[in-house]
């Protein structure tokens, strides 16, 4: 009985070979269901082949960013726009970090503000 395979688990697995194996999860938000994640080149599919994965709607968050990033249509020197598409698309990453870094630098300080003041003292033993 246990060597029925379920539709469920035909798309599970797709997702799992498409994303390059199991363990994966959405850099930015922690998703870790297969069905929800997607590569994202990180310069824009026609710039750079570098991949990372995001779940469905991180992914389209950054995606828009990389519609205000400038084209090529008179770029002199393909190479160096392509280096430079790939690092803004490291930059909008890291922007996203950086705003889940303050939300949850203002949770744990709204954490701590509710805890019970314990002395070092008792709290290391």
């Amino acid at each position: 009985m246990d060597d029925i395979i379920t539709d469920a688990d035909i798309r599970h697995e797709n997702a799992v070979s498409r994303l390059g194996g199991t363990n994966k999860q959405c850099l930015h938000c922690g998703e870790e269901d297969a069905r929800c994640l997607e590569l994202h080149h990180l310069a824009g599919q026609k710039y750079h082949d570098d991949v990372v994965p995001l779940c469905r709607n991180c992914h389209r968050k950054i995606s828009d960013t990389q519609l205000d990033h400038p084209d090529d249509l008179n770029a002199a020197m393909p190479v160096m726009f392509s280096i430079g598409r790939y690092l803004l698309g490291i930059a909008d990453f890291l922007l996203m970090i950086a705003h889940r870094l303050q939300e949850f630098g203002q949770q744990l300080i709204e954490w701590a503000q509710g805890c019970e003041l314990v002395p070092i003292e008792e709290s290391v033993q």
